[in-house]
C-alpha cells in the first residue's frame, strides 16, 4: 500500500477516534505514534520527537508555572476585585470580567483560570441574584479570547509556534500576535456586553441544591419494622446497598441522627434511614427487607432535607477535572463513598440529569457530582486534584506570602521572552525553577500541576504530522485546496481556511486541528506566494476561538453543567461570535502582517 494511502487511513482513523471518543484523546495519540511507527511511515527518533520538542517542552513549564500563580493566591486576590466591582448591569458584568481575568489569561493556562473563577462567579451569582447561566459562558470566551494576548496564553499557539520552527520559519516571538489579540479580545468583549448578554438564557437561578437537582422525589425516609430482617444487622452485613441501588445518607435512632460512615452501625426497630434511591428499589426493599416507607419526604421541614446541609452535615457540587483519574470509571468502581467518606446524591452533564444507576454510569469531563457527607469530608474534597469543589477555598492553605513573587516570575518570564534573547521554552523553565527556588510551589507539586493527558496528546500526535509531510499527504491537500480556493484572493484563502479551522476544531480538539492544517495552510501560501506568517495565524486563532459547542473548548465543557446550558445555546451566543471573529481576523490578520 503507498505511503500517501496508509498515511490518509491513519488519519481518517484518528479523527473517528477524536470525534467518537471511543478512546481518550491522549490514549488516541500515542496510538497514533505507534502505529506509524510500526508502519515505517516515521522513524523511530521521528516517532518519539513529539516528547522533547520545545512546544511540548513549553506546554509543560506553563502548567507549572499557572500552579505556582494558583497556589500563592495571586489569582483569587483578583476575584475579590471581581466581588467588589462587579456591579448590577449586565454590560458592566462582562467589562469589569474582561478587566479581571484577561491580563492572567495572557500568561496563565485558561483551564486554571476558569477552574478558580468558577466559584467566584457563583458566589458572585449568589450576591447579586444574577442567574448563573448569565455569568459562566461569559467566562469561558474571555478566557478564551484572552488566551491568545501572549504565545504563552495557551497550549495550541505554543504548539503552532513550535510547528512553525519545525517548518523552517522560526517559532513565534512572544508578543508575535498580540497587536492581533487584543482587538479579537476588545470586539469579542463588546459583543458580549452588547449583544451576547441579551442572547443568554434566563435559566438557572440560585435555588437550593435539592430543588436545582430534583432531588424531592428520589430522597426518601424509610422506617425499619419489627418484622424486618435488618433488626440486628449492620448496615455493611445488610448488604442493602451493594444489592439495590440505594445509599444511605443519614440514621435516626431514638431522635439521634447519626451521619456517615455508617458501615458499622447496628440497625434497630423504629430506625429512620434517610436513603438516596429510586422509586422501584424503594419498592423492592419495602417487599423485600420488611422496610415502610414514609409518606412525606418533608423537604423543607427539616434543614438538612431543605439545602442538604445539617449541623455536620453538608452538600457541595464537585466538577470531574480534566485531569482526573475518575473519568471513564464509575461511581462503583472507584468506591466513592468508601474512597471520601461523601455519597453521590446526583449528576448533572449539560442539561442532563442522572439520578438513578448512579453506580453504573461512567464519569466524564465536566460531569457536576452532587454530593452528601460529612462537612470535614467535603473539605477533604477540596484538596483533591480529581475534583473542583464549587465553593470558594477558604480552607485551602495557599501561600498568600508568596502572591506577588508568584506574579514577578511570571512577568519576568514574559519580558526574559519578549526580548527574544532565550528561546520561550529555555526562559519558561527558568520560571519553573524560581518558583521552586523562592518556594512558590514545592518540588513534589511540580508533577501534579502538569496536565499528563495534554502533555500525551500533543507528543503522540507530532509524528502524524511529520508523516503527512513525509508521504507527500500535505503536498496533496495543499493541491486540492488551491483547486478549489485558486480563484480566491488572498482574503478570501484566508477566511476559507478560518471556516475550515473553526468547523473541524469543534468536534477535535484544537490542538489536533492545528496538528493537521497549520502545515498545508503554510503549503498553501508557499505554493501561491503568499505570506505564510498570515496563513499560520489564521489557523492559530480559528483553532484557539472555539464558542459554537461546549466539547470543542475544554473552558466551555467546564462551564456546561455549572450554567445548567443546553448544547444549543452554545450555537445561539457563540455562533455570531464566531461570525464576528471570521469577519474581522482575517482582514486584521493582512492590515497588521501583511498578505
Amino acid at each position: 500500500m503507498e505511503p500517501i494511502l496508509q498515511t490518509f487511513l491513519v488519519t481518517g482513523l484518528t479523527l473517528l477516534c477524536f470525534i467518537f471518543e471511543w478512546l481518550p484523546p491522549d490514549i488516541t495519540a500515542l496510538g497514533v505514534m505507534v502505529v506509524l511507527m510500526l508502519l515505517e511511515l516515521v522513524t523511530p527518533a521521528e516517532g518519539l520527537s513529539g516528547f522533547s520538542n520545545s512546544a511540548t517542552i513549553t506546554v509543560m513549564a506553563m502548567f507549572i508555572l499557572s500552579s505556582g500563580i494558583a497556589r500563592t493566591g495571586a489569582i483569587q486576590m483578583a476575584s475579590e476585585f471581581l466581588l467588589k466591582w462587579g456591579g448590577k448591569r449586565p454590560a458592566r458584568h462582562m467589562l469589569v470580567m474582561g478587566a479581571v481575568i484577561g491580563p492572567f489569561t495572557a500568561i496563565i493556562n485558561n483551564v486554571a483560570i476558569v477552574s478558580v473563577f468558577l466559584p467566584v462567579v457563583e458566589d458572585w451569582s449568589r450576591q447579586r441574584r444574577i442567574p448563573v447561566s448569565k455569568l459562566m459562558m461569559p467566562l469561558s470566551y474571555i478566557t478564551i479570547l484572552g488566551g491568545m494576548i501572549t504565545v504563552l496564553g495557551t497550549s495550541t499557539s505554543v504548539l503552532a509556534s513550535g510547528l512553525s520552527a519545525d517548518l523552517g520559519l522560526g517559532a513565534f516571538s512572544i508578543f508575535q500576535f498580540t497587536a492581533l489579540s487584543l482587538c479579537t479580545f476588545a470586539a469579542g468583549l463588546i459583543y458580549m456586553a452588547t449583544i451576547g448578554h441579551r442572547l443568554l438564557p434566563n435559566r438557572k437561578t440560585s435555588t437550593s441544591l435539592s430543588q436545582g437537582y430534583g432531588l424531592k422525589d428520589y430522597v426518601s425516609e424509610v422506617v425499619i419494622t419489627p418484622q424486618s430482617n435488618l433488626v440486628g444487622r449492620t448496615v455493611r452485613s445488610s448488604q442493602i446497598q451493594r444489592v439495590f441501588d440505594v445509599d444511605i445518607l443519614e440514621l435516626i435512632h431514638d431522635d439521634n441522627h447519626f451521619p456517615q460512615p455508617l458501615a458499622d452501625k447496628t440497625l434497630s426497630a423504629g430506625d429512620i434511614l434517610i436513603v438516596r434511591g429510586g422509586r422501584e428499589d424503594l419498592l423492592k426493599i419495602r417487599d423485600g427487607q420488611g422496610l415502610e416507607i414514609l409518606p412525606d419526604v418533608q423537604f423543607g421541614q427539616k434543614s438538612w432535607q431543605a439545602d442538604l446541609r445539617s449541623g455536620q452535615e453538608g452538600a457541595a457540587e464537585a466538577m470531574i477535572l480534566a485531569d482526573s483519574n475518575l473519568i471513564g470509571s464509575t461511581i462503583k468502581d472507584i468506591r466513592f463513598r468508601q474512597r471520601y467518606n461523601c455519597t453521590v446524591l446526583a449528576i448533572r452533564r449539560g442539561q442532563e440529569l442522572v439520578r438513578d444507576r448512579l453506580g453504573k454510569v461512567p464519569l466524564r469531563f465536566g460531569d457536576l457530582l452532587l454530593v452528601q457527607g460529612p462537612k470535614q469530608s467535603l473539605a477533604g474534597l477540596q484538596t483533591s486534584k480529581e475534583l473542583l469543589v464549587m465553593e470558594q477555598r477558604d480552607i485551602e492553605n495557599l501561600r498568600r506570602d508568596k502572591a506577588w513573587i508568584a506574579i514577578a516570575i511570571g512577568l519576568f518570564v514574559v519580558g526574559v521572552a519578549g526580548t527574544q534573547r532565550f528561546p520561550i521554552a529555555v526562559t519558561a523553565m527558568s520560571g519553573v525553577m524560581l518558583m521552586v527556588l523562592t518556594g512558590c510551589l514545592k518540588p513534589g507539586e511540580l508533577y501534579r500541576a502538569v496536565r499528563w493527558d495534554v502533555v500525551f496528546l500533543l507528543a503522540g500526535l507530532f509524528p502524524l504530522g511529520i508523516a503527512m509531510k513525509n508521504s507527500g499527504a500535505t503536498q496533496l491537500l495543499a493541491n486540492q485546496l488551491i483547486a478549489v480556493g485558486g480563484d480566491l484572493s488572498g482574503y478570501g484563502l484566508l477566511t476559507l481556511f478560518f471556516v475550515l479551522t473553526a468547523l473541524l476544531t469543534e468536534i477535535l480538539s484544537n490542538n489536533a486541528t492545528v496538528l493537521l492544517l497549520l502545515p498545508v495552510a503554510v503549503q498553501v501560501a508557499q505554493e501561491l506566494d503568499y505570506n505564510p506568517l498570515a496563513f499560520m495565524f489564521v489557523v492559530t486563532f480559528a483553532a484557539s476561538n472555539s464558542f459554537m459547542t461546549p466539547i470543542g473548548y475544554q473552558t466551555n465543557t467546564m462551564v456546561y453543567g455549572t450554567g445548567g446550558y443546553r448544547f444549543l445555546d452554545f450555537l445561539r451566543v457563540g455562533g455570531p461570535l464566531s461570525v464576528l471573529m471570521t469577519l474581522i481576523t482575517p482582514p486584521l490578520i493582512i492590515l497588521l502582517y501583511g498578505l
